[in-house]
């Protein structure tokens, strides 16, 4: 049975998921927006702040209004152009990796893991008829090469 990672406000889409199975489970938006999810990426906070990207040295700043306007119009900017580029690519962003997730799941379920199973139970066969084979065959002829060999001395002298 799976599972979608947030409940359905609509009831004919409830309807129609609850239809083929797939049950919603309740998700908090604080609790998405709060992951670490991406930490990754920006491993200071977690997001890129104004400080990150335009930072004057020490001894050297602007006037605070400048400085105020700036930090303003970066955050406003990043805070609504992020909003649109989520609306506009959201869904289909989301459409995409949901299709290209589902076939990779389908082709690991259905056809790396049988694949590879398959292998190592061929495997398992041919190693034991190779088994077979070098204890039959080579076993005795490494064995006489041995009790040939076995008879040999040597003898180190040192001649001054």
């Amino acid at each position: 049975m799976s599972y979608l990672p947030c409940s359905c406000k609509s009831s004919l889409l409830a309807a129609l998921l609850s239809h083929f199975g797939i049950q919603s489970q309740e998700c908090s938006l604080v609790f998405f927006l709060s992951s670490d999810l991406n930490s990754h990426l920006f491993p200071c906070r977690g997001i890129i702040d104004f400080e990150d990207v335009i930072a004057e040295p020490e001894g050297t700043h602007s006037f605070d209004g400048i400085w105020k306007a700036s930090f303003t119009t970066f955050t406003v900017t990043k805070y609504w152009f992020y909003r649109l580029l989520s609306a506009i690519f959201g869904i289909p962003m989301a459409l995409i990796w949901g299709i290209y997730f589902a076939i990779l799941s389908f082709l690991h379920i259905w056809a790396v893991v049988p694949c590879i199973r398959s292998y190592l139970i061929e495997i398992q066969c041919i190693s034991r008829v190779y088994s077979i084979c070098i204890h039959t065959f080579c076993d005795p002829l490494f064995e006489a090469i041995g009790k040939v060999f076995s008879s040999i001395r040597a003898t180190v002298r040192k001649e001054i």
